[in-house]
């Protein structure tokens, strides 16, 4: 079993100088998770939403933990790969100086980028994103895979070199986002990691496992993306784990309903998330999730348990050994990788640096004899 952060870049009640704040924060709990023995951190890419998501360029970020850090991996989850966005050769240099300047500890995740704020931002086709997606990773991979490249599609890149080279051969290990179905049988076709997002815990996990798997079982040489087959499956897990139980688990609430409302603000029109502190975090969650039933029944659609899963509020919010169990449950259901969600936009820095601390000190260890090859 492996373990990583994954960073979002919430902020509750924006300024600048919180933000400020906020960025340098995160940098330092990823020099802590190195020092206390995560495997890897991950950080997201997201344009112009505010309380949701403040990192915009992650590649950045990345590069600084790099410099502060020793051994921990770090990971693109995900880069935003339409072409509007920014251009494939572009994403394979970056990527590639960042994997030589690291040492060899970068993997890379891509994905669409899709809420309207951000496609509105940069002009991206919505109708196109997937399809620009598959397209500019084949030319990544293409660009890593030959020293001359060149190609003629939706794009006409070359004939050149892309320099530099990256470290690990012949390229990082490459993941999709994977937060739907379609999309999990597309990374398991392609031979691409999953990082599979939300709160759906470990029933979930088990379901969406066998999707992956059995998409795996079918998948045909012809298909994969590249020769290097990835099929390392990680999994989002929100928590907070403090001496104190009763606080971890009111203030992982709290966290997980700003997380909730600030997504579903953006992605689905719902109302800006709650900025006062004291809210009843458990509360607040099954209210919202009594209004998505509503509108699902009103509008007569049908019921799948994703559309729900953010609101359950079984995650271990509360003490390490509650953490152990929970991963013990995860690993059982099919997950090779626990991503620990702790910095969501209410949690303060100082609890998520304990919850950090007290993950590599009990929950860890306890798994290092079950511990996996990394992806590769």
């Amino acid at each position: 079993m492996e373990f990583s952060l994954f960073f979002v870049g919430q902020l509750a009640d924006p300024t600048p100088e919180r933000e400020r704040r906020m960025l340098r924060d995160s940098v330092e709990q990823a020099v802590l998770a190195d020092r206390v023995g995560f495997d890897r951190v991950w950080a997201v890419e997201h344009h112009g939403l505010k309380w949701y998501s403040h990192m915009s360029a992650s590649e950045v970020f990345l590069t600084w933990v790099a410099a502060r850090t020793e051994r921990i991996r770090i990971g693109h989850g995900v880069v935003t790969l339409p072409f509007a966005y920014q251009h494939p050769v572009r994403v394979a240099e970056r990527a590639a100086l960042l994997d030589v300047l690291s040492g060899g500890r970068l993997d890379l995740g891509a994905g669409n980028g899709g809420s309207a704020r951000e496609t509105a931002l940069y002009g991206v086709d919505r109708d196109a994103a997937r399809a620009q997606v598959r397209e500019a990773l084949e030319i990544i991979t293409g660009i890593w895979r030959d020293e001359e490249f060149e190609w003629h599609g939706s794009l006409d890149i070359g004939p050149g070199t892309v320099l530099p080279r990256p470290l690990q051969a012949p390229h990082p290990p490459l993941f999709l986002a994977c937060g739907k179905e379609e999309a999990l049988r597309t990374a398991a076709g392609l031979g691409l990691g999953a990082l599979v997002l939300g709160f759906g815990g470990p029933a979930m996990t088990r379901h969406r496992r066998a999707l992956y798997d059995a998409a795996r079982a079918e998948r045909a040489p012809g298909g994969l993306l590249t020769s290097t087959v990835n099929d390392h499956f990680a999994v989002v897990c929100p928590t907070v784990v403090l001496d104190d139980v009763e606080r971890a688990r009111a203030v992982g609430l709290r966290g997980q309903q700003f997380f909730v409302e600030s997504s579903r603000h953006w992605y689905g029109g719902g109302r800006p998330p709650a900025q006062d502190p004291a809210v009843d975090g458990e509360r607040a969650l099954e209210r919202t999730r009594r209004e998505v039933l509503d509108q699902l029944d009103q509008h007569q659609v049908e019921f799948r348990p994703e559309y729900v899963a953010a609101y359950h509020t079984d995650h271990p919010y509360g003490s390490a050994e509650g953490a152990v169990e929970r991963v013990r449950e995860l690993a059982d259901a099919g997950a090779d990788e626990v991503m620990c969600l702790v910095q969501m936009g209410t949690v303060p820095h100082e609890v998520c640096m304990e919850t950090i601390r007290q993950w590599g000190e009990k929950v860890i260890p306890r798994f290092r004899a079950r511990s996996r090859a990394p992806a590769a």
